[in-house]
Formats: C-alpha cells, structure tokens, sequence
C-alpha cells in the first residue's frame, strides 16, 4: 500500500485480558493523516513507539505519564498486517483483550471496520546496514533488503516443541494466511509460578495453546505443526511495528523475545546512518 490508511468507521470489542484477567472493552477509532497508532486510558495517550517500552516480561508494554498498556505485540501484529497507519486505541483496562490469542482476531475487526486512505503517500524506513543485538544464545537482527521478511529459529530442547524455523516473505495476503493465525502458547509447569507474578490470569484453553511433558494439551485448537515459531514471528512483527512505519528489512531472530526486539529498534535507532525514510512507490 502506497497510501496512508486509518480505519473507516469505529469499531468496538469487549474480552478478558491475558494478564489482568479482567473484562477489558476496546474501541478503534479513526485518526487523522499523520498521527499513528495511539493508546488512550481514560484522558491518557500514550504513542505505541518503541522508545516508550517500559518492560517487556510476557508482552511489550507501553507507558507514559505513569500510565501502562500492556500486551500490544498481537494487535500491533495486525495493525501492521493490515497496512494501518493512523488509528486511536481506547481501553477501559490495562491491555487489549486477548480475544483468540493470535492476530487474526484484531484483523478480523480492521476488516470489519474498513480501512480509509488518507491522501498521503506513506514513509517506510529502509535499512542502510546490518544492526544486530544479542544476549547469550539469542539473537536478533536487522538486514538491508528489497522487501520485508521474517526468519526466526525458535529452540525449546526438551519440550515438545523442539526446534523449529520458518522463513516469511511479508505481504499482507501472506500475513492473513500464515502468519495471523498462530496463536500464542505456554508451558503448564509456569502457570502457577506466572500467577504469584500476577501474570496470565487470563489464559485459557481457548486463547493459549498449553503444553505439558506429553504435548499440546488442546491439540484440537492448535492450527500449524510449527504455530509456535510462526507466533514467535507475529510477535516480532508486532514488535517491529513500533518503529512507527513500515520496516524495509530482514529480520532475523534466532530465540529472540519482546525485549531483545525492543533493544534492536533502539540500536536501530541509535545512529542515524542505520537507515533512512524512503516514500513508498
């Protein structure tokens, strides 16, 4: 898409939250050419920009002003599957409803309210040199490149989900298909641990796929063989949205989470020669 895009009508959702576990209503509204993806709580607004992070333990969480929105890796996903650009979030709770556990749900909603062009060409950030970021065995990077794509190695030794990689050219079709659908998972041996964190009170059978020593437990919701590694992929995409417009890149994670993602950008960002704003053809 060549051509800013915000949402044509609003469009409401109300469901738990993964974290909280509350009921959690959200409202898409339509924003003005220019302004981005915003989260309002009551009179706040906080910009989904990657330098307002404040954690980033089971979910990128943004917060400014003393005010947090938590868990916006899925619906920034979808955001940036769909080609939107300016679009106000508005919450009566603490995170985006889980609803499916993927970013189909989300796209689902934009689809349903309709996308609007704006009138003006949108601007992308075309990588000029590799940047890479590590901790330990896990890395994350950023590639010049034509076009976008995603390559991810994800590495559970072990457990049932073993090693897996996949390799994503991105297109918002593609992303609809492959991409959108993963839903995330968990390991039923940390629930109780993530519950005395005050995590994952919202997480379910139905929204997480849940693993034990023999498996997937709910096998009947899972929808890829490697969904796991392809979630991993949604996250970082998610992720890389909060660079505030489109990636012209490789990314390539190798066992990366929420905050070695959020550490790339910020190295990204850090030096001017790393990149530069192209106007999309």
């Amino acid at each position: 898409m060549s051509e800013r895009n915000t949402i044509a009508r609003e469009v409401t959702v109300t469901g738990t939250a993964l974290h909280a576990g509350v009921a959690v209503t959200m409202l898409l509204s339509p924003a003005p050419s220019g302004h981005g993806v915003v989260f309002r709580r009551g009179a706040a607004e906080i910009p989904a920009r990657y330098d307002l992070v404040g954690e980033t333990r089971l979910g990128t969480v943004i917060e400014k002003d003393g005010v947090r929105v938590g868990v916006i890796e899925h619906l920034m996903a979808a955001i940036a599957g769909a080609g939107l650009d300016d679009v106000n979030i508005s919450l009566d709770g603490p995170e985006p409803p889980i609803l499916d556990g993927d970013a189909l749900s989300y796209l689902l909603l934009i689809e349903q309210a309709g996308l609007r062009g704006q009138g003006e060409k949108r601007r992308a950030i075309a990588l000029m040199r590799r940047v890479e970021v590590k901790e330990g065995d896990a890395s994350a990077a950023l590639e010049p490149a034509d076009s976008t794509s995603y390559a991810f190695i994800l590495d559970y030794p072990g457990s049932a989900i073993g090693r897996q990689d996949f390799y994503f050219a991105f297109s918002p079709e593609s992303f609809r298909d492959v991409i959108a659908p993963a839903r995330t998972f968990g390991f039923m041996k940390d629930l109780e641990s993530l519950k005395q964190m005050n995590l994952a009170h919202g997480a379910s059978l139905e929204n997480t796929l849940a693993l034990d020593d023999t498996g997937v437990i709910n096998k009947e919701r899972q929808r890829f063989a490697d969904e796991f590694v392809r979630h991993k992929i949604l996250d970082a995409i998610g992720d890389m949205a909060l660079a505030g417009a489109p990636l012209i890149a490789g990314f390539r994670g190798v066992k990366s989470g929420h905050g070695l993602n959020n550490k790339l950008l910020r190295a990204l960002f850090s030096d001017p020669a790393n990149y530069e704003m192209v106007t999309l053809p």
